[in-house]
């Protein structure tokens, strides 16, 4: 059920970038504005996040298999990888035109029809960005909290391009729409980055976060579970934990299996796709 949320809302994504494309491009063209093109740039490397985020949900999916015995959770944290470089490239993209600009100014001109475009970008990426937003948090997707936040940074840059042009509009000042554009850019660059720090560690097989852990630590100590060397780590939405369990000598194996099966069903009832390996040990 969670993958095929997933997939339609990632679909949704797509269909969302490629109308606003065509918009922006077509009016970019029309009204000579680098700040609007370098929204269409913008959102066609959204596009192509989209596109990779449908992808990377459905693979990421997939159970396990003879090759990927511990599933394919980490694709979704290489479509994350991926994005965030797409976007490092479209930033030096805008700043080059941006400063060709600056040294060769060109009016831009029907500010009416880009102002009124990038509101309409700006309206249509807040639904889009929540509405991923809240399957991401449902389904613990990294892809589609990568896509959210592309589409949440094209709100804030498609609503400042509207603001730089109505300015244009009333001073008359054409070098606003460069400047706009470098401030697009740099936003994308800060975009990109955050982005790609959260999407990398776990392709290290970083550990579950600390609130995630603590909760581990919680459910093993309401069960009175005596522990040591816990390791944790994340991929994508699936989550690992190993530990040590310590039991008394001579316990019989029934016994002990069933604890262990305790342990498993109390992590699994808290956290939706987790794999648990406890290896027992007499205490002492």
């Amino acid at each position: 059920m969670s993958i095929n949320l997933k997939t339609k809302t990632a679909r949704l994504s797509v269909l969302s970038n490629s109308l606003l494309i065509v918009m922006k491009l077509v009016v970019g063209l029309l009204t000579n504005s680098v700040s609007i093109i370098s929204e269409a740039i913008h959102s066609g490397l959204d596009l192509v996040a989209a596109i990779i985020a449908y992808f990377s949900v459905r693979i990421s999916g997939n159970p396990a298999d003879e090759r990927h015995p511990f599933g394919h959770g980490k694709m979704e944290n290489v479509s994350g990888v991926i994005e965030a470089l797409l976007i490092f490239i479209a930033s030096a993209w805008i700043i080059t035109e941006a400063v060709r600009k600056l040294i060769h100014p060109e009016e831009t001109s029907v500010l009416g029809l880009g102002i009124l475009v990038m509101a309409i970008s700006a309206i249509v990426n807040t639904f889009v960005s929540r509405r991923l937003y809240k399957v991401a948090r449902m389904t613990d997707s990294v892809a589609l909290e990568a896509d959210a936040l592309h589409l949440k940074t094209d709100v804030y840059t498609s609503a400042g391009v509207a603001v730089g042009l109505t300015l244009i509009w009333i001073t008359g000042l054409h070098i606003l729409d460069p400047i706009i554009a470098f401030g697009v850019a740099l936003l994308i660059i800060f975009e990109s980055w955050l982005l790609l720090k959260k999407a990398f560690s776990p392709l290290l097989d970083s550990a579950m976060s600390r609130d995630e852990i603590a909760r581990v630590e919680s459910i093993l100590s309401e069960m009175n579970a005596n522990y040591h060397d816990l390791r944790t780590r994340a991929a994508g939405h699936q989550r690992f934990v190993e530990m040590h369990l310590d039991v008394p000598p001579g316990e019989t194996i029934e016994t002990i299996h069933h604890q262990c099966d305790a342990i498993e069903e109390r992590l699994q009832s808290e956290f939706s796709d987790i794999s648990v390996i406890i290896h027992p040990e007499p205490k002492g």
